[in-house]
């Protein structure tokens, strides 16, 4: 699926939650089914600018980016897993060209601490980077 047959998919999934606590319970599920490599877990892998602790790697194969990671906070790793949704196995470019615009659409924007949203956005950014790096990476390759 697209990045945005995700997004669509992760919004209808939520519509159908009854209210706030379902919804972050839903998050926190989707935490408690990320499973992520105990070797990521370095200092390297470290997302800037959350409060929790936050690993998140990357690697590519081709024009796709694959994603990992972990959270040593529950909630943070609900939204972790709900990014890696949509996001991981996707084609760098769409990637790099996401709407995020679902975070209002969800509703995380009003109902998340300000430190929660900080790292929200960290972690989105760290995803981009990666992904702007894998595009660099393939450019140069195709300059060869």
């Amino acid at each position: 699926m697209s990045v945005q047959e995700n997004k669509e998919q992760l919004l209808a999934e939520f519509s159908d939650l009854p209210n706030w606590e379902a919804k972050y319970k839903k998050i926190i599920d989707m935490g408690k089914n990320l499973s992520a490599p105990e070797n990521i877990m370095q200092e390297k892998y470290i997302v800037k600018g959350c409060q929790s602790q936050v690993w998140l790697h990357a690697t590519h194969d081709g024009d796709k980016v694959h994603f990992q990671g972990t959270s040593d906070a529950m909630i943070v790793k609900g939204l972790l897993a709900l990014l890696l949704k949509i996001f991981s196995g996707q084609k760098i470019d769409d990637v790099l060209q996401a709407d995020i615009n679902f975070i209002n659409e969800l509703g995380l924007n009003v109902h998340l601490s300000q430190s929660r949203s900080n790292g929200l956005a960290a972690m989105i950014k760290q995803m981009k980077l990666y992904a702007m790096a894998f595009k660099t990476i393939q450019l140069q390759k195709e300059q060869e």
